[in-house]
C-alpha cells in the first residue's frame, strides 16, 4: 500500500510490545497505518510503543490478549476492527523460543512453543478474515525464522514450530488469493532482541563471522521487509517466505 492508501487503515501486529513486533508497528505507523499494538503481558512495553508512535505523529492503540487462545484471538481482532470496522493488515509476530536439547525437552515446552508460534497464526487469520474488506482485500505477513531451514542444537522445537508457519503461509495464500488477500512470511536470522539475550559471546561472534554483512540483525532490518510485504508494491508477491538474515552462510 502507498502511504496514502494505508492512511486510516488498520494494521494489527501481534506480539508488538518489544523487539521486531515493536519495530514493525512503528514502521507501519510511519507509513500511515493506524496500528493496533497487541501484547499478552508486557503492557508497559505496548504503551511505550504507542506513545512513541503518537510522538512521531502516528496513530496507535494497545490491545491486550493471548492470541494463542482462539477466544482471545477473536476478541483482539474485534477490538482492533472496532476503530474503523475493518482490518487491512495482519502481522503475526507473536512468538516464544525455549531452549532444549533432545533428551531434555519438556513436553509442556513443545506444546507451548507450537501453541504460540504456530497455532496463533491459524487463530488470528481466522479471527481477522471477517474484518478484511472484500472490495480491497488485505495483507497478511507471518514471522518465521531462518532456523526453519537450518535448525541448531537446542532450538529444534522452535524451528519446527516456525517451519509450520512457512507451510501455513504457502497454503493460506492459495486459499485467500481469490479474496485479494496476500499471505507472505519473513524468516529472520538472529536479531538483537530479548529473545536472543541467551546467546553467549562466542555464539554471537560466530554468527557475526558467518554473516557476510558482519553483524546480527536489528529489529528495523526485519520490519522494513515486513512493511514492504504489507504494501501495494508487494501486490504480486504471494505465498512466499523472504529470508532476512544478511546472507548467513
Amino acid at each position: 500500500m502507498t502511504d496514502q492508501e494505508q492512511r486510516k487503515r488498520i494494521a494489527l501486529v501481534t506480539g508488538a510490545s518489544s523487539g521486531i513486533g515493536a519495530a514493525i508497528a512503528t514502521r507501519l505507523a510511519a507509513a500511515g497505518a493506524e496500528v493496533a499494538v497487541n501484547y499478552r503481558q508486557n503492557r508497559d512495553g505496548a504503551e511505550s510503543v504507542v506513545r512513541a508512535i503518537e510522538a512521531a505523529g502516528g496513530v496507535a492503540f494497545a490491545v491486550a490478549g493471548d492470541v494463542s487462545v482462539p477466544l482471545e484471538a477473536a476478541r483482539v481482532a474485534a477490538e482492533a476492527a472496532a476503530r474503523t470496522g475493518s482490518i487491512d493488515v495482519l502481522i503475526n509476530n507473536a512468538g516464544v523460543l525455549e531452549f532444549g536439547r533432545i533428551g531434555e525437552i519438556d513436553p509442556d515446552s513443545v506444546e507451548r512453543q507450537f501453541r504460540v508460534n504456530t497455532f496463533s497464526v491459524v487463530h488470528m487469520i481466522q479471527a481477522v478474515l471477517p474484518y478484511m474488506p472484500v472490495e480491497r482485500g488485505g495483507r497478511i505477513v507471518n514471522v518465521s525464522t531462518n532456523l526453519s531451514y537450518a535448525p541448531i542444537e537446542g532450538c529444534v522445537v522452535y524451528a519446527a514450530a516456525k517451519a509450520a508457519v512457512i507451510t501455513l503461509t504457502c497454503g493460506f495464500a492459495k486459499e485467500l488469493g481469490r479474496r485479494a488477500i496476500t499471505v507472505n512470511a519473513v524468516a529472520p536470522g538472529a536479531t538483537v532482541t530479548r529473545m536472543t539475550e541467551w546467546l553467549t559471546h562466542d555464539i554471537r561472534q560466530g554468527l557475526e563471522a558467518a554473516t557476510p554483512l558482519g553483524r546480527l540483525a536489528l529489529p528495523g532490518d526485519v520490519a522494513d521487509v515486513v512493511v514492504f510485504l504489507a504494501s501495494e508494491a508487494a501486490r504480486w508477491v504471494n505465498g512466499r517466505t523472504i529470508i532476512v538474515d544478511g546472507g548467513l552462510a
